[in-house]
Parts: C-alpha cells; sequence; structure tokens
C-alpha cells in the first residue's frame, strides 16, 4: 500500500484507498477537466471535495499541495520512477495523465507539441477571459452596474476566442481532427460553463458559433464526460 503520509493534504482528506490517484476538485470549469480526463482514460481516482464554501482552497493543507490555493491538485501514488507525485494547474495534470498512459495525445512529436499548444490557449486564453467574463457578468454584476466596461471588455475578448475555436472546428470534428485529445478536454468545460454557469448564452450570442456548439454538445455526450462532470459529488 502506497505511503502518502509525506502530503499533509492527507490530513485532513485521508485516502481511503492510498493506491489509487487523489483528486482534489470541485466540479467547476477547471476542476471537472481532471475528473473527465480520469473517466476518459479509466484510471482508479478517489475524489475528495474542495469546498469554496468553506474556502478549503486557501487551507494550510490544500496550499501545501497547491501553493496557489487553486482547484484541481492531484497526488498519484505511482508517479514518475514509482513514486509518490503531488501536482497542481490543471493543464499539467492533463498533460501528465495523457503522458502517464500514452492516451487523449498523439504519438507523433508534432502533434503531441500542437495539442499542447491548444490546451495552453484554454489555459492563457479561455479559461482567464470566460472567467472573468462570467465574474463580471453574473458575481459582481451589481457592483458594475453603473459601468459597462468590465463586462463589455471580457464579452468581447470572449467572443473573439469563440471565433478562433469556430475557425478551427469548421472543418475537424475535434480541436485535432479526428483524434479526441486533452486540448478537447481543456476546452469545452469552459465553452459548456459559460452557459451552465453563468448564463451566458445569449450575452455571447454562442448561436453565432455553430461548430463550437456542436463540438460541445459531441464532448459532453462521450459518458466519461457526462460522469467526470459532476465529480467531486456535493452530496
Amino acid at each position: 500500500m502506497a505511503d502518502l503520509s509525506n502530503f499533509p493534504i492527507t490530513s485532513r482528506w485521508p485516502a481511503q484507498n492510498p493506491d489509487v490517484i487523489q483528486l482534489y476538485s470541485l466540479a467547476t470549469p477547471n476542476g471537472v477537466k481532471i475528473s473527465i480526463a480520469l473517466e476518459e482514460l479509466g484510471l482508479p481516482y478517489e475524489a475528495h471535495l474542495i469546498s469554496f464554501d468553506t474556502v478549503d482552497q486557501k487551507s494550510p493543507e490544500f496550499v501545501s499541495l497547491n501553493p496557489n490555493g487553486r482547484i484541481p491538485a492531484i497526488i498519484d501514488p505511482n508517479g514518475p520512477d514509482g513514486k509518490p507525485i503531488g501536482l497542481f494547474e490543471s493543464g499539467a495534470i492533463l498533460i501528465y495523465l495523457a503522458e502517464k498512459t500514452g492516451k487523449l495525445i498523439p504519438a507523433d512529436a508534432a502533434g503531441r507539441y500542437e495539442t499542447i499548444a491548444w490546451v495552453m490557449f484554454q489555459m492563457g486564453g479561455v479559461g482567464p477571459m470566460f472567467g472573468q467574463f462570467g465574474h463580471f457578468f453574473k458575481y459582481a454584476a451589481a457592483k458594475v452596474a453603473n459601468n459597462s466596461y468590465p463586462v463589455e471588455r471580457y464579452r468581447d475578448e470572449a467572443k473573439r476566442l469563440l471565433g478562433v475555436l469556430e475557425e478551427r472546428l469548421s472543418s475537424r470534428q475535434w480541436i485535432m481532427g479526428d483524434e479526441y485529445t486533452i486540448a478537447d478536454i481543456a476546452t469545452f468545460p469552459w465553452v459548456r460553463g459559460v452557459d451552465v454557469f453563468y448564463g451566458g448564452k445569449d450575452v455571447l450570442e454562442l448561436e453565432k458559433f455553430p461548430a463550437v456548439m456542436d463540438w460541445v454538445a459531441r464532448a459532453y455526450a462521450r459518458p466519461a464526460s457526462e460522469k467526470g462532470w459532476k465529480v467531486p459529488s456535493k452530496g
């Protein structure tokens, strides 16, 4: 049985089965990336709920695994050289899991790097910009009621990014073509979430991006997506 005692986070969220991947997350657009990937890969894992309501992500135990205090994070008891490894940042975790299994990423070097580039597109563009849009449009709406600039700024940037995706997906099934990859898993939860979590469908005019919306529907219809979207359960 793996010894995870060197990870302080396990003192607050004990591992029931320390021999499987430990996922510390919440069902947000960032969090579900990893649960969806784990489901796609068929890797056994144990999910621990990191509740924003009680600011778990800022607790000393969680910060010991992710100094940035953001979900998701994982511990893999079977890391490089067979030793446990802790990881944070969803893009890094996706790349790690893909390379660990040899799945969800092209085998050829050129395809691999292109996939990683699209993961970085999500990490550096789609995630932050959609997140800021959602913050000002929904959660801080009262604070900016007399100032339309924040919503307009992030609305316009979100639509620009959707346009990039629309062009990419206009003639292909997945971001990398015929192969479903971590680039899709990184990105589609944010596009679906901008409506499901933020109610921004009409403001962002999502109907003007039909290729993107068809792609989101295909991605979410995958059994791993439907299951991973609800992990970890709040109940």
